[in-house]
């Protein structure tokens, strides 16, 4: 990508971070509760969304999964209008505050998938691939 440079969101608060880090450690069974409340107490923070999808797909929940990424996709969207982006670029996951961005796009094509929305599910993969093109995430595998 020739002229466009790579965009890094800011850091999450650290509150945020901590709060996510205690409900991560939660047992399965208390999980998605923890990640719910972590995430109702700091919703900007899109790790906790992404973490509330790829929960919801661990427990066959893929609707759930679909609106918690879906909600983490476009919060994280309008962050990276704000960090500069201009709809086309890297955003690397190897920036952390980044992850959860990618997390978010991650999985909501793998919700996508789950419930047949092939269309999305693919559009997610290549929106993944040219977001982050060493593929941090793991989404071309």
């Amino acid at each position: 990508m020739h002229g466009v440079s790579e965009t890094f969101l800011d850091p999450e608060p650290g509150e945020a971070v901590q709060a996510l880090a205690e409900a991560m450690k939660t047992p399965p069974d208390e999980r998605a509760q923890a990640l719910r409340r972590a995430t109702a107490a700091h919703p900007t923070h899109l790790e906790a969304w992404a973490r509330l999808a790829e929960d919801a797909l661990e427990r066959d929940d893929p609707v759930a999964a679909y609106a918690f990424a879906r909600t983490g996709y476009h919060r994280g969207l309008d962050r990276l209008r704000k960090a500069g982006w201009g709809g086309q670029g890297p955003v690397p996951w190897k920036h952390p505050p980044n992850q959860g961005f990618l997390r978010s796009v991650g999985a909501l094509m793998a919700a996508a998938d789950a419930i047949g929305e092939d269309e999305e599910a693919e559009r997610c993969r290549s929106f993944l691939a040219e977001l982050d093109p060493v593929d941090g995430l793991g989404a071309r595998r």
